[in-house]
This record gives C-alpha cells, sequence and structure tokens, in this order.
C-alpha cells in the first residue's frame, strides 16, 4: 500500500455529471503510460448492493467475474481499461454498515460503543485501501457516489479526509466533479454553483487539488482565473470537460487538457513514460467514418431508460466499429407488439432484432412474438438470457407444438416447463445475491454456429439468472432443428441454443454483452452486426 498512489473523485452541484466516465478516462491515460491502474466506486446507499434494486431505480446491474453484483459503471471501467473488475471494486453504505454490524455481534469491537467515527469510517476506509494491499496497482481511482453535501455520502468523505491525512499530500489527490451552468438569456458561464460545491467540500476538512468542469461551451481564460482563484486551485488544475460526441472522446479530451500529467505531478510520479493511446485513436477513426449502416431492434421492457441495457448498448458500439458500421439501435418496448400486425410494423424494417434480459412475466408474450418474427422471416436473430428463454418458448410452442409451453417464472403450473428453476435455485428464499452468478465455463460443440464465432472449445461468460432450459425437452428440441450448441461441462446446463436453416439465430443463457471491450469487442456481437449487415444488402 505504501507504494500505491489513491485518487479520489468526488461530484457536486448536480448528479450524473460522468464521474464514471471521468474516472474511467484518467484511468486510461494513466493506463496508457505504463502505470497499473483501477478504478473502485463507493455507493452512499443502503442496498448492500445492487442486485436487488429495479433498472428504472440504477441501471443495469452489472456483473463480475467473482460474481458480484454491481453499479454499472463498473462496466464503464472495464470496457475503458480492458481489465476485469471484483467484489472490491463496488462498495455501498449497506455493505459498510453490514461489516460493521458482524464485527459488533461477535463481540470484535470489545464492548465499545461503535460509532461512525471511528468505526464506519475504519471500515470503508480498509477497503478504500484493499486493492493497494495486492501489490498489483501504482495507482488507485476511487470515484465516491452522490453528490457533497449529501447526507448519506458524508462518511464517505470524512473517510477520504482521514486517508490524505493517513497517507500524507503527496499519495493522495482529490478531484472534484462540478457543473459550469451556461444562463442563455444572460450569455453567461456561471461559477457560483462550482464555488458553493468546494466551499461545501472545504466545510468536511477537503481541498480539492483539481476541478473537473462540466460544460456545454468552452471555458475561456478569465473563468479559469476566477475557478481558480475563489477555489482555491492551480489555474492549469481547473479542467475543463465540454459535452462529448461519445464517451470515448472523453480520454482525448482529457489528454487535450493534460489531466494525467497534472495528476502525475501531483503525486509526484515521473511523466516521462511515453503515451501510448494509437489503439483508441484508431478505435474511434473506425467509430466516426463507418462505411455500413444498420438497424437493430432491442426488445425489452425497461425501454424507457437506457441505462438499464447500458452494456448491450456499449457492445454494439464497440461491434459496430469493428465491422465499420453505425449501427442504430431502436429501443422497442415488448408490451407494445401485442399482435403480429404490431410486431410487424415495428420490426418489419428492421436488419436484426436482439430480445434483451429481464425479470418477471411484463412484456413477456410481446418478447414471444418477436423471436417467432425472426424465426419465420429469417431476420438476423440474437437471445441474450431471458431471451434466448424467449426462443426456447416460441419454438415450443411453434413448431413442436407444445400447448401451454413456458417458464416456471411465467407460469409455475405450465403443462411444458421447457424452461425451469435451477434445482439448487428452489430451497432458495433471500433474494440478494443469491442467483446463479459470475463467470462459468461452458463447451461448444464443434461444427456448431457457436464454434465458429468464439474459434475455441471451450469459453467463459457471466451469468445472472434462476432459471434455465429444462433437459427432459432437449432431444425433442434438437430432431425439430434447434441445437445446444453450448454446454456447461459440469452441471449440463444449456448455454447457447441456435436454429439450423436460419441465416443467423443464436440464444445465450450468459450475459456477453459484460465481457465486451474497446480493445475486445465480443465476438457474439462482432458477427451478429455482420450478419445484419449482410442482411441489409441481402435486402
Amino acid at each position: 500500500m505504501a507504494n500505491t498512489k489513491y485518487i479520489f473523485v468526488t461530484g457536486g452541484v448536480t448528479s450524473s455529471l460522468g464521474k464514471g466516465i471521468v474516472s474511467a478516462s484518467l484511468a486510461k491515460l494513466l493506463q496508457a503510460r505504463g502505470f497499473s491502474v483501477t478504478i473502485q466506486k463507493f455507493d452512499p446507499y443502503i442496498n448492500v448492493d445492487p442486485g436487488t434494486l429495479n433498472p428504472y431505480e440504477h441501471g443495469e446491474c452489472y456483473v463480475t467475474d467473482d460474481g458480484a453484483e454491481t453499479d454499472l459503471d463498473l462496466g464503464h471501467y472495464e470496457r475503458f481499461l480492458n481489465i476485469p473488475t471484483s467484489q472490491a471494486n463496488n462498495v455501498t453504505t449497506g455493505r459498510i454498515y453490514y461489516n460493521v454490524i458482524m464485527k459488533e455481534r461477535e463481540g470484535a469491537y470489545l464492548g465499545k460503543t461503535v460509532q461512525v467515527i471511528p468505526h464506519i469510517t475504519d471500515e470503508i476506509k480498509r477497503n478504500f485501501f484493499a486493492l493497494g494491499q495486492t501489490g498489483k496497482y501504482d495507482i488507485i481511482i476511487t470515484e465516491i457516489g452522490g453528490c457533497v453535501g449529501d447526507i448519506e455520502s458524508l462518511p464517505f468523505i470524512e473517510a477520504v479526509r482521514q486517508a490524505r491525512w493517513d497517507l500524507g499530500p503527496e499519495n493522495v489527490i482529490v478531484i472534484h466533479l462540478t457543473l459550469i451552468p451556461y444562463l442563455k438569456k444572460a450569455g453567461e458561464l456561471k461559477t457560483k454553483p462550482t464555488q458553493h460545491s468546494v466551499k461545501k467540500l472545504l466545510e468536511e476538512g477537503i481541498q480539492p487539488q483539481i476541478l473537473v468542469c462540466r460544460t456545454e461551451y468552452p471555458l475561456p481564460y478569465d473563468i479559469r482565473r476566477k475557478l481558480a482563484l475563489f477555489c482555491n486551485v492551480d489555474i492549469n488544475s481547473v479542467i475543463e470537460s465540454i459535452d462529448a460526441e461519445s464517451i470515448y472522446d472523453v480520454p482525448l479530451l482529457m489528454r487535450r487538457e493534460r489531466l494525467d500529467e497534472i495528476v502525475l505531478e501531483k503525486l509526484q510520479l515521473p511523466k516521462n513514460q511515453t503515451l501510448n493511446i494509437e489503439d483508441w485513436k484508431q478505435f474511434l477513426g473506425k467509430l466516426k467514418n463507418p462505411t455500413n449502416e444498420v438497424n437493430i431492434a432491442l426488445v425489452g421492457k425497461y425501454v424507457e431508460l437506457p441505462d438499464a441495457y447500458k452494456s448491450i448498448s456499449e457492445a454494439f458500439v464497440h461491434a459496430g466499429a469493428e465491422n465499420e458500421c453505425k449501427v442504430n439501435l431502436s429501443f422497442i418496448r415488448s408490451e407494445e407488439l401485442i399482435s403480429i400486425d404490431e410486431v410487424d410494423s415495428r420490426l418489419g424494417d428492421m436488419d436484426g432484432i436482439l430480445v434483451a434480459p429481464g425479470f418477471g412475466d411484463r412484456g413477456i408474450e410481446g418478447k414471444i412474438r418477436a423471436v417467432g418474427f425472426a424465426r419465420e422471416k429469417n431476420i438476423p436473430f440474437f437471445g441474450i438470457c431471458l431471451g434466448m428463454q424467449c426462443a426456447v418458448i416460441d419454438f415450443a410452442r411453434n413448431v413442436l407444438h407444445l400447448e401451454g409451453a413456458n417458464s416456471t417464472e411465467m407460469n409455475k403450473e405450465a403443462p411444458h416447463p421447457v424452461i425451469d428453476m435451477m434445482e439448487d435455485q428452489k430451497k432458495i428464499t433471500m433474494k440478494g445475491g443469491t442467483m446463479r452468478l459470475g463467470a462459468y465455463p461452458c463447451e461448444l460443440k464443434k461444427d456448431s454456429l457457436a464454434w465458429s464465432i468464439y474459434k475455441k472449445k471451450e469459453i467463459q461468460e457471466r451469468h445472472r439468472h434462476r432459471y434455465e432450459f429444462n433437459n427432459n425437452y432437449l432431444t425433442q428440441f434438437e430432431q425439430a432443428g434447434m441445437i445446444a450448441s453450448g454446454i456447461n461441462p459440469t452441471t449440463q446446463l444449456v448455454e447457447i441454443m441456435e436454429l439450423k436453416n436460419h441465416r443467423y439465430f443464436v440464444g445465450v443463457q450468459f450475459h456477453p454483452e459484460l465481457k465486451s471491450t474497446v480493445a475486445n469487442p465480443h465476438p457474439l456481437f462482432v458477427r451478429f452486426v455482420k450478419e445484419a449487415i449482410e442482411y441489409r444488402k441481402e435486402k
């Protein structure tokens, strides 16, 4: 830990300013200079993890290899850095208090009165430093969720203050992300909200060393000088974070502002490493200069909040760039697909159809109709988790003619439970953190479509589900042309289903979107976009 440097990123004025993207962009620049970097997120809500949160509350729940259900910002961290995160990279107030209460019940505090200071703040700091103690990282960036001034964030802010005192100012810096609003009638950028935000941080005992200012317009010198003067920071430490065309532009915008150099200077680290970010620039070049264009429907039940499918959206960005193709993603609410005519009008012009993950029976019949439409019209189809299960239900009902075929999640008394709860899930009553979570192996059948996509015998993919394909029906499915091309070698769980005699029809039980990064676009998404391009050309 002594050799590890720490960067804390706080936010002020308003939420949703992009702390996660700024943190990931800074980390990318430092990584491109040869430093070993990771990012962690500390969230102030009392849920132990986001696993039980409705996607409308907090966007998607991102799952790591080790089975942690985490904040969606960890997806950004992985997509930018191309290194996996873990349970240690996302900690909530709920987990902190849970750990402290369990220690108190065990008698670990020797009868002391358990208080926010020092017990809660000590537990927060222990988690701050946990990744540093592995010896794997030169720099750890810690994003503090919420806004300065929120009651929920106070223990985290106090722990940041103590951490800087514990480790010394040469080992810890604080970056404060804030908003510079533009008043159209006055024709002015306003610094007062940022001044108040920094003042609030100062009241908590923290002087930020760097200000990153979100703005719709360039920050002129006089505004930067005013911010530096009234917020007590160096003028070259006032960083402009102007609205970008894409989140993937932000690392280059931060480089233009010399954020990485300023950080290294303040942490007393050498700046002489060559910045190697050519691969990133090549990715941006392909992203911004596509030679093809496709329209793909994402059929889901949380489409009003695009963040509910954030990893899928970003996987299409990566796959689109890989194919030099602009992917126009249309979010289709599955509840609105109430008839074949409606399906035809909404999906008929699409070059590919993806049926998204989800839970519960709301909108399930619309998803099944969308699968059937793709199957019958020979449109490239991709089903993820519940999307695969919908493909199984459609095939059972309309090809195998198993009347009433369904998932027991939707109908416990289904006469043909082609999707059923996993055996090891049936006795579980607690909801949080109890699904099949994390990375599991999958063996691919030779000469299958899946084999041709992955080009290897065994893969590892991340899961988040309780229900699975019912193997009692597998023989019927395969005889009729729907093949289990991916199987878990230990449990025999069906991981991948694909349809013979269809141009491209693949359903997967796992979540491939969670492993797609800028450096390594996921092969399933790359192939799906490629097939959509071919389908569009033939149309």
